[in-house]
């Protein structure tokens, strides 16, 4: 038997391996409280679903154009305009199979083989993975409290030369912190000025959070506002309730997309057909007015943990700015074991799951965990008591 390929040897998505154990835990005892979900707990917005029985009583469902159908790239055109006041129509817009596909065809479009590319420390797996993958050198920026665990230009000005590209996003996972629209700007300059390719992952926004005045919180911007030679990334699987209907965008600079034309029509042909159809629907009023609705549902758990965790003895927490998930510092209670013993033993004892750190930070990440808000205010509330009722008594 052949053996498998190198690029294959890549890191796995531990928390898929969190997520496997909870459902043998729910089958076993039917007790099981998930923080440990990236995913809204919520379906899509109610005139999506409308729009996708319609299509499948309506349409052929065949193949669309590669970059998407021309009524789903003007809407999320018109979604930007309105949102950041920027410039967009849809021919800047490319559709791709969820914002994975984007990510996989920009990092083929853009970087060869050996090509240096950053990220940030602690992020998205996926991004050091993929690009692994396709044999790239990834080089991580240890991204901590200092600066609110984002990259800066003075990280990207320590580095022996300017690297192929750099990938940032905001609100960010697994920290939801943000980064302030002047440090981005300032991001997207230094990249066109050194001739690295700035990827955005904006597939966060429309999550975010009041926080108060002088709490230092950023508010929402888009790299598209300073570069158009920037990429950005955007998804209808987070504020947009729609993770598994797998379809995202990215808005990318007109020198790039026939490269895109030529990967994604050979990849993929086409994004999901019946998902382009109802996914027009998702930009309206009606549904944004429902999504509105889980983000203040959010709000009010993320408050619960920013509240609850330290009443735990769980202080450090990243600035959960946006996104939906609070990343902590369990450091003090290990006693020996890393967070992905911890996490398993905290699941086996009380059917509680939250997602280890390893997956997030190559270094700390032993020592972190990711709990996730997107559920129900009654499910965290009770995840709390039983974190409350299994921790030591200190």
């Amino acid at each position: 038997m052949r053996p498998e390929s190198q690029r294959s040897g890549i890191e796995t998505f531990h928390v898929m391996d969190v997520w496997k154990a909870a459902a043998e835990r729910q089958r076993s005892h039917g007790d099981v409280l998930s923080l440990a979900a990236g995913q809204p707990s919520t379906p899509a917005p109610a005139p999506v679903l409308r729009a996708a029985n319609l299509a499948i009583d309506a349409e052929l469902l065949g193949y669309t154009e590669t970059f998407g159908i021309l009524p789903l790239r003007e809407e999320i055109a018109a979604y930007h305009r309105h949102k950041y006041g920027i410039d967009v129509d849809a021919d800047d817009v490319v559709v791709t199979t969820g914002s994975s596909g984007a990510f996989t065809l920009v990092f083929l479009a853009a970087f060869d083989v050996g090509d240096t590319v950053v990220v940030a420390r602690p992020g998205y797996p996926a991004y050091r993975n993929t690009l692994a993958a396709l044999g790239c050198r990834v080089v991580e920026l240890d991204c901590g409290p200092q600066t609110r665990y984002q990259p800066t230009v003075a990280m990207l000005e320590e580095l022996d030369a300017p690297p192929a590209g750099i990938v940032v996003a905001s609100p960010a996972n697994p920290t939801g912190t943000m980064i302030e629209p002047s440090e981005l700007a300032a991001l997207a300059r230094w990249c066109d000025e050194h001739g690295s390719l700035l990827v955005s992952d904006e597939i966060y926004h429309g999550i975010e959070f009041e926080t108060g005045e002088g709490t230092g919180s950023p508010a929402t911007s888009t790299a598209w506002a300073t570069s158009r030679d920037s990429v950005v990334i955007g998804s209808v699987s987070k504020y947009f309730s729609m993770t598994g209907w797998r379809l995202g965008w990215m808005l990318a600079p007109e020198t790039m997309r026939p490269a895109l034309q030529r990967l994604a029509s050979n990849m993929t042909v086409c994004p999901p057909s019946v998902s382009q159809f109802a996914a027009v629907e998702a930009f309206g009023t009606e549904a944004r007015t429902e999504l509105d609705g889980h983000v203040s549902r959010y709000a009010v758990n993320r408050e619960l943990l920013l509240e609850g965790l330290p009443d735990l003895g769980i202080t450090k927490l990243a600035p959960a700015d946006g996104a939906f998930y609070v990343y902590a510092d369990i450091g003090h209670l290990l006693d020996g074991e890393n967070s992905t013993a911890w996490c398993a033993r905290l699941l086996h004892d009380t059917g509680l799951a939250l997602a280890p750190g390893v997956d997030f930070d190559t270094v700390r990440g032993g020592e972190t965990v990711r709990l996730s808000f997107a559920g129900s205010t009654a499910d965290v509330t009770a995840a709390l008591d039983r974190l409350a009722a299994w921790l030591p008594v200190s």
